[in-house]
């Protein structure tokens, strides 16, 4: 484990994110001003939850953490949601928050969206590290599976080159 709070890969970094995550999350979905009920926003909010519920769903009891570092006796989960997308909840998170963001358009909820989107991206940064020590086939998974959208296989946002074949 590393000690110095400084480096990125310390668990302290992990948990400002969380909050830093949860905080932007309850400023866009916290009610004010008048929210227009559009098929766009409700749309996303229902996928949303769809995924969210497909991803708990897949995961075993215990398995499953808010913080970006895997549980003592975790497992790795490739089925469900996880074939095609890495990070399935953060997925769900960023789906329904842009659901709320369409409902209730302001400027001051993109930028809170946005930094949902870099806060979400520090993070699974964070989660893959630690999963790629604790699982050794995680470097093929994450090679053949997008990072919050789906990507054809042998191909990642990481890796765009990865499974292009040369002629």
């Amino acid at each position: 484990m590393n000690d110095d709070p400084v480096k990125l890969g310390h668990p302290l970094w992990g948990r400002l994110l969380f909050l830093l995550q949860i905080m932007l999350m309850a400023y866009m979905i916290w009610p004010r001003g008048i929210a227009s009920f559009g098929p766009a926003g409700v749309s996303l909010c229902v996928l949303a939850a769809v995924i969210g519920f497909w991803t708990l769903a897949a995961n075993r009891p215990g398995n499953f953490s808010v913080f970006p570092e895997p549980k003592t006796g975790a497992q790795l989960i490739t089925s469900g949601p996880y074939p095609y997308v890495r990070h399935p909840m953060y997925t769900s998170v960023l789906l329904f928050c842009a659901g709320m963001v369409v409902l209730r358009f302001t400027l001051i909820g993109v930028i809170s969206w946005s930094l949902l989107v870099a806060v979400l991206y520090l993070k699974s940064r964070l989660e893959e590290a630690a999963l790629r020590q604790k699982f050794p086939a995680y470097g093929d998974y994450r090679l053949g599976t997008g990072r919050f959208l789906p990507w054809p296989k042998g191909r990642s946002a990481s890796q765009p080159d990865a499974g292009k074949k040369s002629p």
